[in-house]
């Protein structure tokens, strides 16, 4: 069992072997270490196995480089932020409607 995050030259190592295996038709492992970006790539080359494009080569190179400069977490981070938000302002204008969450009544406390 692995504790902590791996170093760099770890995921560099792991991620050439795993892109070695999609390569070669033989998938993508699972607990590589690998985030779900570079993850995401490697399974767009394992599903178009044999057929497979420089192109999602390069995506998967640029998907594992986003990992170790931390661009991919970053992005994760700030979608997740933005989700939140999204559900506060809904929740608030929820809260302010008469009738919330469109049950008549639902606004009044109990025994009302």
């Amino acid at each position: 069992m692995r504790h902590g995050r791996p170093a760099d030259e770890q995921l560099k190592k792991t991620f050439v072997a795993v892109l070695g295996d999609v390569l070669s038709g033989r998938g993508v492992r699972s607990c590589t270490g690998l985030d779900d970006s570079t993850d995401a790539a490697l399974w767009a080359i394992a599903k178009a196995y044999p057929e497979v494009s420089p192109d999602i080569v390069d995506a998967a190179r640029a998907a594992f480089a986003g990992q170790l400069d931390g661009s991919n977490a970053a992005r994760w981070y700030e979608d997740l932020k933005r989700r939140f938000e999204g559900m506060e302002k809904r929740h608030h204008a929820s809260e302010a409607a008469p009738g919330a969450a469109g049950v008549p009544g639902a606004d009044r406390a109990i025994g009302d």
